[in-house]
């Protein structure tokens, strides 16, 4: 789903570079069309409908915009501001053209009653899980997702664990995936949408993120229907869906095993990693039941003398204080079977 934008100034400068940037970085959710003068407005009005429109005073003036399910005014700090105006919505017309690009999806979201958000079923599904912390599962999931990004894949990395690993690994600005989370509960807005308008792009890998929650309840209180419905919407956004999941084995982390195409179990070769790994597919019922699509990750160069299933990756220790360095490496190695 793309929705339809309209950029309204008379500014030809400033509607040819963002319609120009638009169309390079967000073809995908965003279709864009211009009018730089006032009198022609009413006319374009008549023909053609716009989801949303970035509209300078002067065009907001001249015709009936109620057609527009979401009229936005741009705005710039030089002017006026009269509180007491009635009219649309203000956004900020000088900013980076992909904070704006988010703000209006995000806006957007939160008006539309398509709740269709985006074609379901669309992504390929790989849950990243370990029954122990310390082996390495969060560097071996952006190596996977860098991995998919190089071979041309559209790939959003998603991290669901207890305390997010984010910030470690990507820049923290813009809205937090908490947005996303409270809309789950809400029988209004489009979370397909939101989810397009708050992901964020590492320049170097071309992997798709979300800020991390505002805080450690904001991912912990997420019920399983409420992680149903987020790996839902997040595979119907994306191609190739990199799921980081807690090390927790509850209900959520069970709907997250049985959804996935893969799932990628990480363990390295200390005893603790080892005997919690051989508890869980030994004891545990759930293990069974997606045997057939798991793989063992021998990380930092383990070798394990009785896999608990055949199908094994094997990565070698990257000697690294710097986590980006060792995900960025691990991504050159093969994650095929």
């Amino acid at each position: 789903m793309r929705i339809k934008l309209l950029i309204a100034s008379a500014d030809k400068d400033y509607t040819g570079h963002l319609s120009n940037r638009i169309l390079e970085y967000h073809a995908d959710s965003i279709e864009v069309s211009v009018c730089t003068s006032p009198e022609c407005l009413p006319e374009l009005l008549s023909t053609r409908t716009f989801d949303a429109a970035l509209l300078e005073r002067p065009f907001i003036e001249c015709t009936d915009i109620s057609a527009v399910r979401l009229p936005l005014l741009l705005w710039t700090e030089d002017e006026i501001d009269d509180g007491a105006r009635v009219g649309p919505q203000k956004i900020r017309k000088y900013q980076k053209v992909s904070a704006m690009v988010a703000e209006v999806l995000e806006k957007y979201a939160k008006v539309s009653a398509d709740k269709r958000g985006f074609e379901l079923d669309k992504a390929q599904i790989t849950a990243m899980w370990s029954p122990t912390g310390g082996v390495g599962k969060t560097s071996v999931a952006l190596a996977y997702a860098a991995k998919k990004a190089s071979e041309g894949k559209k790939t959003l990395y998603l991290n669901l664990e207890a305390f997010s690993s984010v910030p470690v690994y990507f820049a923290e600005n813009g809205k937090s995936i908490s947005a996303i989370f409270e809309m789950l509960d809400n029988s209004e807005g489009n979370v397909g949408m939101l989810i397009q308008g708050l992901r964020k792009f590492d320049g170097e890998t071309g992997v798709a993120y979300f800020r991390g929650p505002e805080n450690f309840d904001d991912i912990n209180i997420l019920s399983t229907e409420n992680v149903k419905a987020l790996v839902e919407a997040c595979a119907g956004a994306t191609e190739e869906l990199v799921v980081d999941m807690s090390c927790l084995c509850d209900e959520r982390a069970r709907h997250i095993f049985e959804r996935a195409d893969r799932v990628l179990i990480v363990t390295d070769a200390s005893i603790t990693a080892q005997t919690k790994l051989l508890q869980f597919t030994a004891q545990h019922h759930i293990f069974e039941r997606i045997k057939d699509k798991a793989v063992l990750v021998a990380n930092k160069g383990a070798t394990l003398a009785s896999p608990p299933t055949g199908v094994v990756i094997t990565l070698p220790l990257v000697r690294s204080v710097d986590a980006s360095v060792v995900y960025k490496t691990l991504s050159g190695c093969s994650f095929e079977v």
